[in-house]
């Protein structure tokens, strides 16, 4: 799913991607080049829209609430913005950021089978509290891309991709390769741990479904980290058989 969704975003022009995720933003939507002045209400507008985010809970958040929240008007606003799904794309860019450090660095070092059920407990772990911390954009991102808004789509695969790849080669397989079993067993497996955080984090959900789930967060972690487990050790253990056949 995730190919065929790159290979249909990839048609898309460029002016459709997402974001500026190294900072270069240099000229407004009018070809203006950004002096301090106009790089000052860019960064406004995005800390209105974080705050607003931060206190809006369930309610939908729109253009005209964010230049409300930042004292501006909305030609003022879409200088800088074309729509929301520009500006919310705006706002993932450092949440994307924080992937490395708050759980994808735990992937990079092959993690022993003896300490398998330990690494894929803490690595659980952490992507819950990963979601945790973001989980308003976070849902957003996703109840866009669920409604086919295609740049948000492009996002949520992107930032699934290094996670993807770093689970493949925990199985000892090539993240290159995808029409192996581990890259659908990868896709399989970062799916099942997202749901797990989305459902943990939906505080609707957690109304609808049996309160004594949400009491404690083992409910989730322990299963997906299981899950996860039982995938990378069966992953290996092809892994070892095909090198002996070889």
């Amino acid at each position: 799913m995730a190919t065929l969704l790159n290979n249909r975003i990839g048609r898309q022009e460029e002016r459709d991607l997402p974001g500026d995720p190294a900072g270069t933003i240099s000229h407004n939507l009018n070809g203006q080049k950004l002096g301090r002045k106009g790089r000052d209400t860019r960064d406004r507008i995005l800390a209105a829209t974080t705050q607003l985010l931060d206190e809006a809970g369930e309610t939908p958040i729109s253009l005209s609430a964010v230049a409300r929240r930042a004292s501006l008007g909305m030609t003022s606003l879409y200088l800088y913005f074309n729509d929301l799904t520009e500006l919310l794309l705006a706002v993932l860019e450092p949440v994307l950021a924080q992937a490395e450090t708050s759980y994808l660095g735990m992937l990079r070092s092959r993690w022993p089978d003896e300490e398998l059920a330990d690494r894929c407990l803490a690595f659980v772990s952490a992507y819950h509290e990963f979601w945790i911390t973001n989980s308003r954009i976070l849902h957003l991102r996703n109840a866009m891309s669920d409604a086919h808004d295609l740049r948000m789509m492009q996002h949520r695969v992107a930032s699934a991709q290094p996670m993807i790849g770093k689970l493949i080669l925990q199985m000892d397989g090539d993240p290159a390769d995808s029409s192996s079993p581990d890259y659908a067993m990868a896709n399989m497996l970062m799916s099942g741990i997202e749901r797990a955080a989305t459902v943990w984090t939906d505080a609707v959900l957690s109304e609808l479904l049996a309160e004594g789930m949400f009491r404690d967060a083992g409910w989730f972690r322990q299963p997906a980290a299981r899950m996860l487990e039982l995938g990378i050790s069966d992953a290996r253990s092809a892994a070892r058989t095909r090198r002996a056949l070889a």
